[in-house]
């Protein structure tokens, strides 16, 4: 029942590298597919945000023996050389990958701290992941907890208050270019969860015209609808960007949507006026060669940094509060990690005890050949219902006392005391 971690984020890893492991709906199912069909993982959820890319696991063995294979596979899967994505990676094993998780589900992993979004993310990531019957009971009950972790904390905390999202962060990032947005015309690509925050967060910045971009259309429209804009047409780029202040994109598309030759006729038509871009895609939407051009601002995930601070400033105050709620949790989940594990183990020695009292018997059936079959059958019973007794009322306690639960962790250690050299459970 280990739990194995191995994945990158902000903090370890910068966006030109984030982007080349992030996965697709698609990518998600064939990995979790492919990692235990190869035997490295049992149980599997991956979790692919604008921010982070991690697999989590529940391995056959040894968690720590599983990890290379694990790194390895990232690596094949996504084609990214080994030594550029080793300097990227962090593996976290049960206790630390429990609380990393939590932590992360908390908000308090996150670039912006208390993130909005986060939650929601990993509440789709085990969803996806349960009902392509990728988990099992061990990353059922670790992400279940997670969820509750995230909810207590944005409940009881003062981080759930004006959650800063990357969406908001980028119009206040828009606001410093340009100041109140009231006058202001914005153009939104993409019509998915990010793209909504985005519309709503222009909207309350009073934005005076907004438009939406989107493949495909009905889902452009309703959105435009929703929020009082317009449609644009899919690639009509040339009658697209002729108006706009502000362009912020979150699509999902392998390369960039956004090129340098379609800014560059962009910009000329609108003699030059100031462009605020804003790539909130994972990977980018647009060409890091548009920053180039004049009078052209495009940022990314990557150059929130300040905002970030400032976040975090204002919250700070409220991370020991959240950090108890994470503790509080990863006690729980390991007490019923070390319950089910225990469980396994007082049957394994169940099983030894049965296999040492016939031993026992056997060898001295010399000595109590006098005894009637009748007798030596009685005798064996009562030993039985003797050992039997050693061992039920621990068992017992066991399943009814949580606080016994909590104090037994270590079972790996119980094992080895008990069971010596034997077949472990």
């Amino acid at each position: 029942m280990e739990i194995v971690l191995v994945g990158l984020n902000h903090r370890t890893a910068p966006v030109e590298v984030r982007e080349r492991v992030s996965f697709t709906a698609e990518q998600v199912r064939r990995a979790s597919e492919e990692l235990r069909a190869r035997g490295i993982l049992e149980e599997t959820l991956v979790l692919s945000t604008c921010n982070r890319s991690e697999v989590y696991g529940v391995p056959p063995e040894s968690s720590h023996e599983c990890a290379p294979g694990l790194s390895s596979f990232l690596s094949e899967f996504h084609a990214v050389r080994p030594d550029v994505l080793s300097v990227s990676l962090y593996h976290h094993y049960d206790r630390q990958a429990v609380e990393h998780l939590f932590r992360v589900s908390a908000g308090l992993d996150s670039m912006l701290l208390g993130e909005a979004e986060i939650l929601g993310q990993v509440r789709e990531a085990y969803r996806f992941a349960h009902e392509h019957g990728a988990t099992g009971p061990v990353l059922n009950r670790l992400f279940q907890g997670a969820l509750e972790v995230g909810k207590r904390v944005r409940t009881e905390t003062e981080l759930g208050t004006r959650p800063m999202s990357v969406a908001s962060a980028g119009v206040k990032l828009a606001e410093r270019i340009f100041g109140k947005l009231t006058e202001r015309t914005a153009l939104v690509l993409g019509a998915g969860t990010i793209s909504e925050q985005v519309v709503s967060q222009l909207r309350d910045k009073g934005i005076a015209h907004l438009n939406v971009m989107n493949r495909s259309r009905d889902r452009a429209q309703e959105l435009a609808q929703a929020f009082g804009g317009k449609v644009v047409g899919w690639g009509e780029w040339d009658s697209a960007l002729r108006t706009p202040d502000v362009v912020v994109s979150s699509v999902a598309a392998d390369d960039p949507v956004l090129r340098r030759e379609i800014l560059e006729r962009a910009m000329a038509t609108r003699g030059n006026r100031a462009l605020f871009l804003m790539d909130l895609g994972m990977p980018r939407n647009i060409e890091a060669a548009v920053g180039e051009l004049y009078n052209v601002y495009l940022y990314n995930m990557d150059d929130l940094s300040e905002i970030v601070q400032q976040n975090r400033n204002a919250r700070e105050n409220e991370i020991p509060r959240a950090e108890s709620i994470v503790t509080e949790h990863v006690g729980k989940f390991l007490s019923w990690q070390a319950s089910v594990e225990l469980v396994g183990l007082v049957e394994a020695l169940r099983n030894r005890i049965r296999d040492e009292r016939a031993a026992f018997v056997r060898a001295r059936m010399e000595s109590i050949k006098h005894l009637s079959e009748s007798d030596r059958a009685h005798v064996e019973k009562l030993m039985d219902e003797m050992l039997e007794k050693l061992l039920l009322e621990p068992a017992q306690r066991l399943r009814g006392e949580k606080e016994l639960r909590r104090k037994i962790q270590n079972v790996e250690a119980l094992r080895d005391l008990f069971l010596s050299n034997r077949e472990k459970p």
